[in-house]
């Protein structure tokens, strides 16, 4: 196979554009509402547990196919292995899905963005706003096209100049706002109707402190079950980006370190946004107004913002610049695995090729914003949910193909290949593999057993 042109210039580029694909907009709207749900540190502490393990086998392995084949995901496991090309290609169509109603998303965020930089951020708070937004016919199509032009700019300028450059802009700026806003929160203070005053300390508290009130083994077992789906949909693997993004890294390139800081930074990130975003909605909706979805970041923060008064205009504007940051390097990440993989098997160029994608992806993005409207339907899911195009396409992408894609990865390199070859790229140039052990053990056994699991409970075989 054939290199790919272009490559990070160092381990921090890559560090940080590999972090910047796990903080997405997951991070924002589930992470703070499964930590509220499932008894504050106690999720935390599962949470933390399963990064330092199930997550770090995952993210590593993603990343040792790519440096070690040099390929974007479709080609890398063929040239691994003859006969499992299969699952390069179903790791393509992970990002082909996911891309065009992603920037849909993102055109959501970028409207609210521009409501409260012009500020109409008390109007974005009033009751229907949001649903009135993505039920109209224009606008949503409008604030797409802008969101997937912005992303295509940044994978069209390249891996260097493009995404590692913006990575390193966008992701210090992006952990500072969350901080600020985070700070803030503890700040907070609020006496409701009933006479209840409310702090920013006192959701810490809810957020922080494991609350093991009425905890069986079942509602345990739903808790790392939470904890794991979080943690597989955060850190971008199954669906090429990582093994992308690790064709790029130089062999010089010290693995092991690097893993590390991409957990370190993308679970110090989700902590942070669940500390900006738990405690200001405890303040003045209590823990009944956490919601997970749409619903947590386009309904009831914004009217959280316009209950702080003028300030909330203020905060408002930064957690949507802070969105809209986090969402673009995710969506770059996305379109840039699907440029990658076409690059390579076609031979074309980046330019070329990311001008073809844009466009597909937009006419893609367009059916799913009229999903809302002229083509709505609503279906029942595998998992006990219902819903429209959008959420039908987030189902088949990260409930269904995902732990399958895992799944099978595990299989291939635990049993298949072994994890010794996996182990001696991390080690190439006498670095260490400080976790080796527990890695051949996580791939070879607790992982796949894992992935299983969710991947039953996804389907509704497993309540």
């Amino acid at each position: 196979m054939a290199k790919k042109k272009g490559g990070f210039t160092g381990r921090i580029g890559f560090v940080l554009a590999a972090a910047g694909s796990a903080v997405g907009v997951g991070n924002i709207w589930r992470f703070p509402y499964l930590a509220a749900k499932d008894g504050g540190g106690l999720f935390l502490l599962v949470y933390l547990l399963l990064v330092l393990t199930f997550g770090f086998s995952l993210l590593a392995t993603d990343i040792i196919i790519g440096r070690k084949t040099r390929c974007s995901a479709p080609a890398a496991f063929a040239s691994v292995r003859k006969g499992w090309g299969f699952l390069g290609k179903m790791t393509f169509a992970v990002p082909a899905i996911i891309l065009p109603y992603y920037c849909v998303i993102g055109g959501w965020i970028l409207k609210y963005m521009c409501d409260y930089l012009v500020g109409r951020g008390g109007i974005a708070a009033q009751d229907g706003y949001f649903s009135a937004f993505i039920q109209s016919p224009a606008a949503p199509i409008v604030f797409m096209l802008v969101y997937m032009a912005l992303t295509a700019f940044v994978v069209y300028a390249g891996v260097e100049k493009g995404i590692e450059r913006f990575s390193r802009i966008v992701m210090p700026a992006l952990i500072l706002i969350v901080a600020g806003i985070a700070v803030f929160s503890l700040t907070l203070s609020h006496t409701g109707a009933d006479g209840v005053t409310r702090t920013g300390l006192q959701g810490l508290k809810v957020y922080l402190i494991p609350d093991f009130t009425g905890l069986t083994f079942s509602r345990f077992l739903q808790v790392l079950l939470d904890a794991m789906s979080q943690l597989f949909f955060s850190l971008s693997v199954s669906m090429g980006i990582m093994v992308t993004y690790g064709s790029y890294v130089d062999s010089e390139v010290d693995l092991n370190k690097s893993v590390r800081q991409i957990e370190l930074c993308d679970t110090g990130v989700a902590i942070l946004m669940g500390m900006m975003i738990i405690p200001a909605v405890y303040v003045f909706s209590g823990t009944e107004g956490m919601a997970s979805g749409p619903s947590l970041m386009f309904v009831s923060l914004p009217k959280v913002f316009e209950s702080m008064g003028f300030v909330g205009s203020v905060v408002g504007l930064l957690f949507f610049v802070m969105v809209t940051f986090a969402a673009l390097t995710s969506s770059v990440s996305i379109m840039e695995t699907l440029v990658a993989s076409c690059m390579q098997a076609f031979g074309a160029g980046r330019k070329k090729v990311s001008l073809i994608v844009t466009g597909i992806a937009s006419v893609a993005a367009v059916l799913v914003c009229l999903g809302y409207n002229v083509l709505y339907f609503s279906v029942p899911l595998p998992n006990g949910s219902a819903g429209q195009l959008l959420d039908v396409m987030d189902y088949i992408s990260n409930l269904f193909l995902m732990p399958i894609i895992s799944l099978l990865t595990c299989i291939f390199i635990g049993w298949v290949v072994g994890p010794q070859w996996a182990i001696d790229e991390v080690e190439v140039g006498g670095h260490t593999f400080s976790r080796k052990r527990m890695y051949a053990f996580m791939i070879r056994f607790a992982a796949p057993a894992l992935m299983l699991v969710l991947f039953l409970q996804s389907v509704g075989l497993l309540k």
